[in-house]
């Protein structure tokens, strides 16, 4: 699937912080993924994070964390493999949801994957339960491997 037109991954900038920490999921599934304030804070504490605003043009409609092995310091993630990113964060604000943007910044994200060297997988976990976004990742090709990782789902795609 191509990626909505204009739909980018974005360094966040001051200018663009704000407009990303005031993006929200829906009520019902903040108990899916952790607000982007954490995570933009989490991640300037661990070498191997990889973050950026989902923009279309130039407005964030969401948010992507990797953890990825191959950036400088960094080692892989618990319980992964070292030939694996694993997307630890992704989310898609509520007003911008069920518009393709979801689908599109995964496209962009598994580019961006591909382009790592000695990468050749891409992983995810995630709450299972009503509402939550194992449905999503399925479509998308990520297959359950079975294991749990950290009271969470792992999923994986080869690449």
């Amino acid at each position: 699937m191509m990626a909505a037109t204009g739909l980018r991954l974005v360094e966040i900038t001051g200018a663009t912080l704000w407009p990303v920490l005031r993006l929200a999921v829906a009520p019902d599934q903040r108990g899916f993924v952790a607000e982007n304030a954490v995570s933009i804070a989490e991640a300037h504490f661990e070498p191997a994070a990889w973050f950026r605003a989902i923009a279309l043009d130039a407005e964030p409609v969401g948010f992507a964390m990797l953890h990825d092995p191959s950036l400088p310091g960094a080692g892989p993630a618990t319980d992964c493999d070292p030939d694996t990113v694993m997307l630890w964060r992704f989310m898609i604000g509520e007003q911008h949801q069920r518009r393709g943007f979801g689908r599109g910044a995964m496209d962009l994200l598994a580019d961006h994957v591909r382009s790592r060297p000695g990468i050749s997988r891409f992983a995810t976990t995630y709450v299972l339960g009503p509402g939550g976004p194992a449905g999503f990742y399925r479509s998308l090709g990520f297959v359950e491997t079975g294991r749990i990782v950290d009271g969470e789902t792992e999923a994986v795609i080869a690449l």
